[in-house]
C-alpha cells in the first residue's frame, strides 16, 4: 500500500481491523494523551478520534503501535528498501548476488525527490488554533505537535532538495511568550541537522527558512528519525519506503512537502529565542524550559479532510518504541561499514534510548596472549561516541564475541557476560566535562554530563550471585537489598541531601574488601529497591536516567593509579533522584479517573483502558 496521506494510513488499518474509531468529544488537553497510552501499553490497535474538543480536524494516534504494524504499513517496501541498504554499504554486493538485488536500480528511481508547483496540502489554509491542541502531560508548557517534519532549506543552495534537511524536532504550538497564532516553538539539540542550516543563517545575517509538515505517508515520519549511511538523505530515503517520488513543492518559502496533511510555513531569526518547555518527554521526565529558536508563521495549509496525526512520549517502552525497532531492523547491518570492528550496537529504549548502549566489537590485536584485556575495543568505543547521535550515551558497555554467542537484544544475557568477566581495577574508562543529550538532566547543566566505557572480555572471572548471603552486613542508612539479576543488587539508602555524595563516599569506603557485598559486582543504591528490582525495566530505568557517571560511579575498594580509577569490590552506581534532577513524569489523577469512567462505559476501546 503507497500511503499518500493519513487517510490512506486510517482505510489501510480500518480494513484490516487494526483501528479503533472514537465518535464521542475528546479533550484534547491530557484526556486524549491518556487514552492512547493506556491503549498503547494494552496491545492495542490505532486510533481515530473524530471528535477533538476545540478543533474541526481528527486526530490519529497509535499508528506505529507495534513493530508487527508498523511492517504492516510498509509491507510493500521495507525489504527492498533493507536490500537498498546493503547495496548502498557493499556496492560489490549487487553483481555478487544479482538475483537478491534485481529489483535495487527500480528502487533507487523512486528515491530522488521531485518538484512541483502545487500539492494536496495546499489546498485550504487555516490558524494555528485551529489545530488540535494535544497536552499530554499536567506540567507541560503548552500543546505539541508530536511527530513533526522540519524541513529546512540550506541558505547557500536554495531550490537543491539534495541538501534540504528533515528532522523531527519538538514544536510547541502555544504558550509561553509566544504571540498566538503567529509565533511556534522549535527545539533541536546538539548533533541535528537542521543546526548546520541554522549556522550557516547566522553567519549570513538572514532569516533561515522552515516548514513544519505533519502527516502525509508515513514513510516521512520515519525518515524525520532515521540515522542513515553516507550519501543517503532523508527526503530519498521518505521516497524508497513510500514507494514513490516524494513531491516538494517549491516558492518563496522552504521546500514543503506536497503530500502532507498540514504544513506550517515560516522564518526563523538566527540571532532570537524564547523559552520552550516544560515537555515530558522520552526519558520519563520533564524537560524544562529553556531558550530555543522559534519559528515566526507566515501560514498554515492543510488538506481537504486532513488528519491530524501524533503519539504521546514519556517513561518507555511509549509508541516511539517502535521507530527504534525499525531503525535497528534497517541499520543494524549498516555498522560494521560505519564504525570498523564493530558488530552491532544497541540503544536500550527502557534507559531512555541515550542513557545506555551496548556494543559488540572484535579483538584482533594480539591473540596470542594468555591473559586478555580490552585492547581494540576502547578504540572502537571511541569510534562509537564520536559517531551521531551515538555520541550522546553516557554509559557504554562492550565487549567481544568471537564465538557469535551473544544477543545484543537480550540485556540480561549480554549484562551477565560482561560481569562474569569485568575487573573493575582496570576495564572503567571515563570522560569528563563532555556532552550528553540535552533531555538529561543527571548531569551539570544542560547538555553537560560525563561518560563511562565498560570494555571487559576474556574468559568468566566469577559466577554472579542469585541469592542473597547469610553473611551480607551493610553500612549504616543502607537498607532493603533486593536481587535485580543474577550480580546485580539494589538498595535503598537514604534520601539524597546536599552531602550525601560525601557521606555515599564515606559509606563505601567502609565496605572491607571482605565483605560479602563484594560478591555482587554491580550494586546501585536507589530510592526505592523494591521498585527497582521488581523488573529489569525499572532497574534499567532508573539506573541510568538518574546517574552522572563520573559523580555517581563509586567503587569499594578504589584508587586512581596514573590517572586511572578502578576498584577492587564492587562498583557503586548511586542512582537515587538528586536536588538538579527533572520531575519524573506523573498522570493528572482527575484525568485518570476520568478515562477510568470512560473504560466504564463499555464499547470497543474499554478493553484496552
Amino acid at each position: 500500500m503507497k500511503h499518500r496521506s493519513t487517510r490512506d494510513v486510517v482505510d489501510d488499518l480500518r480494513s484490516a481491523g487494526r483501528l479503533i474509531e472514537i465518535d464521542d468529544p475528546v479533550d484534547p488537553a491530557l484526556e486524549i494523551g491518556e487514552i492512547q497510552r493506556r491503549v498503547y501499553a494494552n496491545g492495542g490497535p490505532a486510533l481515530l478520534f473524530k471528535n477533538i474538543q476545540g478543533s474541526r480536524f481528527q486526530a490519529a494516534s497509535n499508528l506505529f503501535g507495534t513493530l508487527e504494524q508498523a511492517r504492516y504499513l510498509f509491507r510493500g517496501t521495507l525489504e527492498s528498501v533493507r536490500r537498498l541498504i546493503e547495496v548502498k554499504i557493499d556496492p560489490a554486493a549487487l553483481p555478487r548476488r544479482p538475483l537478491r538485488y534485481a529489483a535495487t536500480p527500480l528502487t533507487a528511481l523512486r528515491m530522488l525527490p521531485r518538484k512541483t508547483r502545487r500539492g494536496p496540502v495546499q489546498s485550504q489554509q487555516c490558524q494555528l488554533s485551529d489545530l488540535p491542541m494535544i497536552q499530554s502531560w499536567p506540567d507541560d508548557g503548552g500543546p505539541f505537535v508530536t511527530l513533526p517534519q522540519v524541513l529546512s532549506e540550506d541558505p547557500i543552495a536554495p531550490g537543491n532538495l539534495m541538501r534540504v534537511n528533515l528532522g523531527m524536532y519538538r514544536i510547541q504550538l502555544a504558550g509561553n511568550d509566544y504571540q498566538q497564532d503567529r509565533e511556534v516553538g522549535l527545539h533541536y539539540q546538539i548533533h541535528r541537522g537542521i543546526g548546520v542550516h541554522h549556522r550557516t543563517a547566522l553567519d549570513r545575517g538572514e532569516p533561515l527558512r522552515v516548514v513544519i509538515t505533519v502527516g502525509g505517508s508515513p514513510a516521512m515520519t520515519l525518515a524525520a528519525v532515521m540515522p542513515l549511511p553516507e550519501g543517503l538523505t532523508e527526503l530519498t530515503f521518505a521516497g524508497a519506503l513510500a514507494g514513490r517520488c516524494i513531491r516538494m513543492i517549491r516558492g518563496n518559502h522552504a521546500p514543503v512537502y506536497a503530500d502532507a496533511d498540514f504544513a506550517i510555513v515560516g522564518t526563523i531569526d538566527p540571532k532570537q529565542t524564547k523559552p520552550e518547555g516544560p515537555f515530558g518527554d522520552h526519558l520519563g521526565y520533564y524537560s524544562l524550559a529553556h531558550p530555543f529558536p522559534f519559528m515566526r508563521v507566515e501560514k498554515v495549509w492543510h488538506r481537504a479532510n486532513a488528519i491530524w496525526p501524533f503519539t504521546v512520549v514519556g517513561r518507555p517502552p511509549q509508541e516511539d518504541t517502535t521507530f527504534g525497532q525499525l531503525i535497528h531492523d534497517l541499520t543494524d547491518p549498516i555498522i560494521p561499514s560505519v564504525i570498523p570492528g564493530v558488530k552491532s550496537v544497541h540503544a536500550v529504549d527502557a534507559a531512555g534510548v541515550h542513557p545506555l548502549l551496548l556494543a559488540i566489537g572484535s579483538e584482533r590485536y594480539m591473540p596470542y596472549l594468555e591473559e586478555p584485556e580490552p585492547q581494540e575495543l576502547l578504540t572502537q568505543a571511541n569510534a562509537i561516541l564520536g559517531n551521531g547521535q551515538l555520541s550522546l550515551a553516557k554509559y557504554l558497555w562492550i565487549t567481544d564475541d568471537p564465538d557469535d554467542q551473544l544477543d545484543i537484544h537480550n540485556i540480561e544475557s549480554f549484562l551477565r557476560h560482561l560481569l562474569q568477566r569485568t575487573d573493575w581495577r582496570r576495564d572503567v574508562h571515563f570522560q569528563t566535562r563532555t556532552t550528553i543529550d540535552t533531555l538529561d538532566y543527571s548531569g551539570a547543566g544542560l547538555n553537560k554530563g560525563s561518560k563511562v566505557v565498560i570494555a571487559a572480555r576474556g574468559k568468566a572471572k566469577r559466577e554472579l550471585l542469585t541469592s542473597l548471603p547469610n553473611d551480607l552486613s551493610l553500612p549504616d542508612s543502607w537498607s532493603n537489598p533486593r536481587i535485580v539479576m543474577p550480580g546485580v543488587l539494589a538498595i535503598t539508602g537514604s534520601k539524597f541531601e546536599q552531602d550525601s555524595s560525601k557521606e555515599l563516599q564515606r559509606q563505601v569506603d567502609s565496605v572491607a574488601f571482605e565483605s560479602a557485598l563484594n560478591r555482587f559486582p554491580l550494586v546501585t543504591i536507589v530510592d526505592d529497591s523494591d521498585m527497582v528490582s521488581a523488573s529489569l525495566q525499572n532497574w534499567l530505568w532508573v539506573t541510568f536516567t538518574r546517574s552522572n557517571p563520573a559523580t555517581d560511579i563509586y567503587g569499594v575498594a578504589s584508587e586512581t593509579i596514573h590517572k586511572h580509577w578502578g576498584c577492587c569490590g564492587s562498583l557503586v552506581i548511586d542512582a537515587r533522584i538528586k536536588p538538579h534532577h527533572a520531575p519524573p513524569l506523573i498522570e493528572a489523577p482527575e484525568i485518570t479517573a476520568k478515562v477510568d469512567a470512560r473504560a466504564t462505559r463499555g464499547g470497543p476501546l474499554a478493553k484496552y483502558l
